[in-house]
């Protein structure tokens, strides 16, 4: 394994070895991907719940979605989806007080899972990209590693920090950011941006390729001096791309669905200064950082980059930006969420 880690078994390796039947909480695609590995892992899975409101009945994967409280004798909850809600948080952190409780993580997109042969298949790159980071970020890329490998709730509390602390110690905005937003979404980065630059900037340009949510991010963006919005993709050419539109966050390049014009960092900066970059495109980050290049060599804008959508992104994101601009310095952050989404990579 590696010497960073303090994990020396993965959450499917707990569960297996524990003989115990595992309950699966959750009824979204995470929970289809978890069930899928735990079929592969001969796991038996003893049912599968949900939160005491979202209990009425219904079936998934063959299971009667029941409450947690009818199940009886002895098993592990295995979390299954995700949430950045307060409250469902503090009700996942209060079950593992009477149960076994782990979150066997899946990537949002792709196959690979962050088990022990991932890790041996990766090593080498794993610790590349741990030695890029600043000192308190080895601690938390290290607790972010433990957590995605072993599941274990309590290593994930360890490395929860606030937004605020982020843009106020590492992105440290000033009153003439020129930031370019790529997944908009409806526009809660840009309000992000604004509250952290004090309301002074230069520019705004957000990307946002889903068709019902660039209405919503114009409408957002309307009475926003200074803002120009995009609906399309981003990547790493110019290209008409398939894109899979759900009016949400899980929208996506894929193999069905609409066509959408991409393009690349590079093109919308070829004559225009950025200062400041928001990345959260939905698995094609590593795409979007290959259109960058001239960009980030030539005016190494500030970086804030998804880090949590397929299980290589952890290390292979930084590992891209440090072979195209060496200059960088490596912050990783990890914001309340269960799993560990909202995991980021900030460079400065």
């Amino acid at each position: 394994m590696l010497e960073f880690m303090s994990e020396n078994k993965s959450s499917w390796e707990k569960i297996k070895e524990s003989g115990l039947p595992v309950v699966v909480y959750g009824m979204g695609n995470g929970a289809d991907k978890v069930i899928d590995e735990f079929i592969r892992l001969e796991i038996p899975v003893k049912g599968v719940t949900a939160s005491d409101d979202f209990v009425r009945g219904q079936m998934f994967r063959g299971h009667k979605v029941t409450k947690l409280s009818e199940f009886d004798g002895e098993f592990i909850i295995a979390v299954a989806f995700a949430t950045c809600i307060p409250d469902v948080m503090n009700h996942i952190f209060s079950l593992s007080e009477k149960y076994i409780v782990l979150v066997p993580c899946v990537p949002v997109f792709g196959d690979d899972i962050f088990n022990r042969d991932f890790i041996e298949k990766n090593k080498e790159k794993i610790n590349a990209a741990y030695e890029l980071f600043e000192e308190d970020s080895k601690k938390i890329f290290a607790g972010c590693v433990d957590f995605i490998f072993g599941g274990e709730l309590e290593k994930l509390q360890k490395i929860t920090t606030s937004k605020s602390e982020v843009f106020e110690s590492i992105l440290c905005l000033g009153k003439n950011e020129s930031y370019l937003d790529l997944g908009a979404y409806r526009g809660d980065t840009v309000e992000e941006f604004l509250r952290y630059c004090g309301g002074e900037y230069e520019s705004i340009t957000a990307l946002e390729p889903d068709r019902r949510t660039y209405k919503k991010l114009c409408d957002y963006l309307e009475k926003i001096p200074n803002s120009t919005a995009y609906q399309k993709a981003i990547y790493s050419e110019s290209k008409t791309l398939i894109f899979s539109s759900n009016a949400g966050r899980q929208s996506a390049i894929s193999s069905k669905g609409e066509e959408i014009e991409a393009v690349t960092v590079d093109e919308l900066c070829k004559n225009k200064a950025v200062s400041y970059i928001k990345t959260d495109v939905e698995g094609v980050e590593i795409d979007a950082l290959e259109g960058a290049k001239e960009t980030l060599k030539e005016q190494k804008p500030k970086l804030n980059i998804a880090l949590y959508h397929r299980s290589s992104d952890i290390f292979e994101i930084p590992l891209k930006i440090a072979r195209i601009n060496p200059d960088y310095r490596f912050f990783i952050r990890r914001h309340p969420y269960i799993p560990c989404w909202d995991m980021n990579l900030y460079c400065v």
